[in-house]
């Protein structure tokens, strides 16, 4: 009922804004989600998880129309690289089961997900602005076209009598009225084709819906740019790192700025280095300094000026740098850390989330509470230390945020050790269809308590498809030998295994039986 304020002006019971979505709208948008698809299941269940990938990919694309803070009306769109499904495609291939993995920002189409308006809104043309929104972002994105599959919720009244072809005839002619057909038609969308198969449970379509197209006639074809585009060949190095005794702070960077300089005219984009690669500096405190207390010493007193020294070292040579891992004391808890050091000056952090009984034990370290991509000039990476990357579910996780190469700097003192680290990786490299870097050190310390021997082969590996090397390892060092290796990966042949692979590991995964999902809590925002 509208009401009148004091001065007698007739409030208006409404208050629209469209925005983009937010992870706190999640209970809004499922409420109206449930209410809209109440008759589809499997598919059509709409996770907290799911929710946040999709907004994690392509926020831009993840609009709604919010009434006085309700969220109301939902529209989710992702941008594709269309040739790689073409016209013969089905709703759960395109979108990997609402997840929007398959979003490429280096795609030519935007690809309309869905929209849906609770019911109690129905008539107030939400729909329109919602398209009109998309209309904006493709063309801001300078996109050729929206395309979409579109249902025909109608069509089973009418399927013992009209086949779908004469059936889209009559809503075209305005003969017949169709909810989700009519509308689009009146938005300026054409019919390419009609698909079977497309969302088999949708039994009010039966099964059939529409391919429709709006051309974005502003579109202008795209030079690839001389400099700046996007990376689709990225090199690598990683540093097989010998542990020795050095002298101080100094000898120990002079020896980090030799690999660094060493990669930088290889022109490589990444260079990794191993875990805890700065223990060589416990050989500066007294020799009987408790282990405890000297790993406590050597975060506090060199962590600093060695992440300082390294983030100059990414600038001035030009390469992004993943500095292993270092121990870092962070309100008197000890944390193991992996730094990413950008070229551009930027810097991020990793912790170590799983701790080993000898971690906990000798150094009281604790385990950190986020995982995340990191975008870069040359991909999206994740970092993984070591024992970290025994635990299938983070490169899973990382995976659903759109991981390309994943980095695992480790530490281990005999081959199984290594062993364990060095069959999770590949195994993470062929589940997640990614490429895995590994980066170990080698020597001894022989006056250190248990930091005092090693054993490594780094390695990178890759998933098992022909488009790869037939034992899926694109290059390996020598074992415990300090040396560099230096290889490059084409990123274009992840998607190319994705969608045509022998096997398809991550778009065949059961959504109806299982799924992980990372659990959010006070502990984690903290963080």
């Amino acid at each position: 009922m509208t009401g009148q304020n004091e001065s007698g002006v007739v409030e208006n019971p409404h208050k629209l804004r469209l925005r983009q979505l937010r992870p706190q709208d999640f209970d809004d948008v499922r409420t109206i989600w449930q209410e809209v698809y109440k008759g589809l299941g499997g598919l059509f269940r709409l996770t907290r998880d799911k929710y946040r990938q999709q907004i994690a990919r392509f926020p831009e694309g993840q609009l709604c129309i919010e009434d006085k803070g309700r969220v109301v009306a939902v529209a989710l769109a992702m941008i594709v690289d269309y040739q790689s499904f073409g016209d013969e495609h089905t709703y759960a291939e395109i979108t990997d089961n609402c997840t929007l993995s398959t979003h490429d920002p280096n795609g030519d189409v935007l690809y309309g997900v869905d929209v849906f308006i609770h019911p109690d809104y129905r008539g107030m043309r939400l729909g329109r602005r919602l398209y009109d929104a998309r209309k904006e972002l493709c063309r801001k994105f300078n996109l050729k076209a929206i395309i979409a599959g579109g249902r025909i919720p109608n069509y089973h009244q009418y399927a013992d009598s009209l086949t779908p072809e004469e059936y889209l005839e009559k809503v075209g002619n305005k003969e017949l009225y169709d909810p989700v057909l009519s509308f689009q038609l009146s938005n300026d969308f054409k019919v390419s084709k009609i698909m079977t198969g497309y969302l088999p449970e949708d039994n009010d379509s039966a099964g059939y819906a529409t391919l429709l197209k709006w051309v974005n006639y502003d579109f202008q074809a795209r030079e690839r740019p001389l400099v700046g585009g996007v990376k689709t060949n990225v090199r690598v190095g990683a540093v097989q790192w010998q542990m020795r005794r050095v002298e101080s702070l100094d000898d120990l960077l002079q020896q980090v700025e030799y690999f660094i300089d060493a990669l930088a005219d290889y022109q490589a984009d990444f260079a990794l280095l191993p875990e805890f690669f700065n223990v060589p500096l416990m050989g500066q405190f007294p020799l009987d300094t408790p282990t405890a207390e000297a790993m406590r010493l050597l975060a506090s007193e060199f962590t600093p000026p060695v992440c300082e020294a390294i983030a100059r070292m990414a600038v001035h040579y030009n390469i992004n740098i993943i500095a292993g891992s270092l121990p870092l004391m962070e309100e008197g808890e000890m944390y193991n850390v992996a730094y990413l050091f950008r070229r551009d000056g930027t810097w991020e952090t990793q912790y170590k989330l799983h701790i080993t009984p000898t971690e906990h034990r000798l150094w009281n370290m604790r385990g950190g509470h986020r995982l995340q991509v990191f975008n870069t000039d040359a991909g999206k990476i994740g970092i993984l230390i070591c024992y970290d990357c025994e635990f299938p579910e983070l490169g899973r996780l990382l995976m659903d945020q759109g991981l390309q190469i994943l980095f695992i700097p480790f530490w281990t003192e005999t081959k199984n050790g290594y062993l364990r680290v060095r069959y999770c990786a590949q195994a993470r490299a062929i589940e997640n269809e990614c490429y895995v870097v590994m980066s170990g050190s080698v020597g001894n310390l022989p006056r250190l308590d248990n930091v005092n021997i090693q054993y490594a082969q780094s390695a990178v590996l890759t998933p098992s498809d022909f488009s790869f090397p037939h034992d899926a390892t694109l290059a390996e060092t020598t074992p415990n030998t300090e040396m560099l290796l230096i290889t490059d990966l084409e990123l274009d042949k992840l998607k190319r295994l994705r969608h045509q692979g022998g096997v398809r590991n991550y778009k065949d995964r059961r959504h109806d039986l299982y799924r992980v999902e990372w659990i959010e809590n006070d502990q984690a925002e903290e963080s």
